[in-house]
C-alpha cells in the first residue's frame, strides 16, 4: 500500500493551499523553488 499525504500550506499572500502527494520532502521544496510556473504557489511562495 502506498503512502499518501495531505498538506496544507500557509502562502505569503495569507491564503491556503492544499495538495496531496506520496513524497511530501520533494513536493514541499517544489513549491518552495517556484518549480512550475502556472501552478498557485508560483506567485505566492509559501512560508
Amino acid at each position: 500500500m502506498k503512502v499518501s499525504y495531505v498538506y496544507i500550506l500557509l502562502c505569503s499572500d495569507g491564503t491556503y493551499y492544499t495538495g496531496v502527494t506520496s513524497d511530501l520532502t520533494s513536493r514541499v521544496r517544489s513549491h518552495q523553488n517556484g518549480s512550475y510556473k502556472g501552478s498557485y504557489t508560483y506567485y505566492r511562495r509559501p512560508i
